[in-house]
């Protein structure tokens, strides 16, 4: 086991406080695990006059079943309708009265709830979030409200072809498993979701062990725990354990080779790519490289062949996911529809050429440089430091420095993003096409 899956924080005992490391500079991570389990992840950044407060919870899209689709993400909306002590209206208003952000985000693995302050509001945003997340009502009334505004982002979904192109993608590289589902769930499901459904999913899913608080910005890691056992009270007490991060162990089905949907769109939006490893695998900075190389900029090869040498296409790139037991890699273009077939043979064309040359050497260095540079740069922002405290601890189970991060990223070499992409870029590829096509009988050849 290397030394960034290793996990102090599950032989640490509950109500006992760990300094993490350091950064790149002076600000401090430190973390503590409450009583009940509830895992405290903060970052003192004592040179700016912000706070991020993150509340997250080890549950997503993968932890639905069929008859639950859309759950996670519906409570996501839900838990904003109002508490035992704040209606809607006074939630919205109490954060607007002292300009800050209030919002929620949900993933296949994560749901966070999050707000962005000054840092003499803290306390506040601290109070609001705690009182969202653990004292929802969830009313009957509510879920029907609320069920209409899914719907409608469900039906925005639907008019963006290149989004409905990333499902597609995703359902056709995972098969039939929830991590290649959509998060929003069908409308026939969310049409579907009773008040009962959901708040039972609330019930047993937003547990103190499976949720993590991070904070970032110009705060003190005793004040926010201060401010956490004002909020929560009995809530945090116990003598629980934190969840364990997820692992691998479900078997994914097969991969579909193409995946079409009609889509009366003026541009064809092609997907294609692979299954990748999962998030633990030593190979994953590799990987970083080899996708910033390929499809990450305008210097990367995909741009520069597809787009400034042949004009084929305004937008093209790569992009990668990672999961506890798989990830995918992808290349994504829009273009005409007459240029669909040319646009899948250049694409293809400099995959094989890279599965079977590797990169240049400047190639690799400009791919470590990206990731290096867009590592560093988020570090300006608190929300971003908060999310990686949070995503880091949910995943990892610990705080991976970053300037531990960094010497990983320098330690890539050419031959390790040769050998990577001699395995990974010679895997069958899966296809995704949102267009004109009545059927796949009216895609080019050599797509179908």
């Amino acid at each position: 086991m290397s030394d960034e899956e290793q996990s102090p924080g599950h032989l640490q005992q509950p109500g006992t406080t760990m300094a993490l490391g350091h950064g790149t500079g002076e600000e401090t991570v430190r973390r503590t695990v409450l009583p009940g389990g509830l895992r405290v992840v903060t970052e003192s950044v004592p040179g700016v006059r912000s706070a991020s407060v993150g509340c997250w919870v080890d549950v997503g899209s993968r932890d639905e079943n069929r008859a639950q689709a859309g759950a996670a993400h519906f409570l996501e909306h839900l838990l904003f309708k109002g508490t035992s002590r704040r209606s809607a209206a006074r939630i919205a208003e109490e954060i607007d009265a002292v300009g800050g952000e209030l919002n929620a985000f949900t993933s296949p693995e994560h749901t966070c709830y999050y707000a962005h302050v000054l840092d003499t509001d803290l306390s506040l945003a601290v109070d609001l979030l705690c009182d969202v997340v653990f004292d929802a009502v969830n009313s009957s009334h509510d879920v029907d409200v609320e069920r209409g505004v899914v719907l409608e982002e469900i039906a925005i979904r639907d008019d963006d072809p290149q989004d409905m192109a990333h499902e597609l993608f995703t359902s056709t590289v995972l098969g039939d498993h929830p991590l290649g589902r959509s998060v929003l769930g069908t409308e026939e499901s969310v049409r579907a979701m009773s008040r009962a459904r959901v708040h039972g999913f609330y019930r047993h899913r937003y547990a103190p062990p499976r949720m993590v608080v991070s904070v970032a910005g110009n705060i003190s890691h005793e004040h926010v725990l201060e401010l956490l056992h004002k909020a929560l009270g009995e809530r945090i007490a116990g003598s629980a354990r934190p969840e364990p991060p997820r692992t691998g162990a479900a078997r994914l089905p097969r991969q579909q080779r193409l995946s079409l949907r009609s889509d009366d769109s003026e541009q064809a939006h092609l997907l294609l790519g692979c299954r990748t490893f999962d998030r633990h695998d030593e190979r994953r900075h590799a990987l970083g490289v080899l996708n910033a190389a390929l499809g990450g900029g305008m210097s990367s090869r995909l741009f520069q062949r597809v787009r400034e040498q042949r004009g084929l296409a305004y937008t093209v790139y790569s992009d990668i996911t990672s999961y506890a037991e798989t990830g995918t890699f992808a290349v994504y273009a829009g273009c005409q529809p007459d240029r669909l077939e040319e646009v899948n043979g250049v694409i293809r064309e400099v995959l094989a050429e890279v599965a079977d040359e590797g990169l240049t050497d400047a190639e690799v260095a400009r791919g470590r440089g990206q990731l290096r540079g867009g590592l560093v740069l988020a570090l300006e922002d608190t929300a971003s430091r908060m999310s990686r405290l949070g995503r880091h601890e949910l995943d990892y189970g610990q705080y991976l420095g970053v300037e531990r991060t960094l010497r990983r990223i320098d330690a890539v070499t050419g031959q390790d993003v040769a050998e990577l992409a001699a395995d990974l870029l010679r895997r069958p590829l899966s296809t995704a096409v949102v267009g004109p096509y009545a059927d796949s009988d009216e895609l080019p050849g050599t797509l179908r």
